[in-house]
């Protein structure tokens, strides 16, 4: 019982180190995230902000946070 008790941390140690390899992506571009200088009002939708965005110059945007700002973005 007692070996048992010292095989159980490693297996777990073991496990979470799979699964954080799993989840992790390895070859990701890190995103940058800037608020629009050019859109004005409340972002609702998705698809308004990003065409903003893309004439500022950034590869998307989408609205973002409890007070619905235009956030753009790009590849850092």
């Amino acid at each position: 019982m007692e070996s048992s008790h010292k095989f159980l941390p490693s297996v777990v140690i073991i496990l979470l180190l799979v699964v954080a390899t799993e989840v992790a992506p390895t070859n990701a571009e890190r995103e940058c995230e800037v608020q629009s200088g050019e859109f004005t009002g409340l972002c609702l939708i998705h698809d308004n902000c990003a065409a903003v965005c893309v004439t500022e110059g950034f590869t998307s945007g989408r609205c973002s946070g409890w007070n619905r700002k235009c956030m753009c973005t790009k590849s850092c």
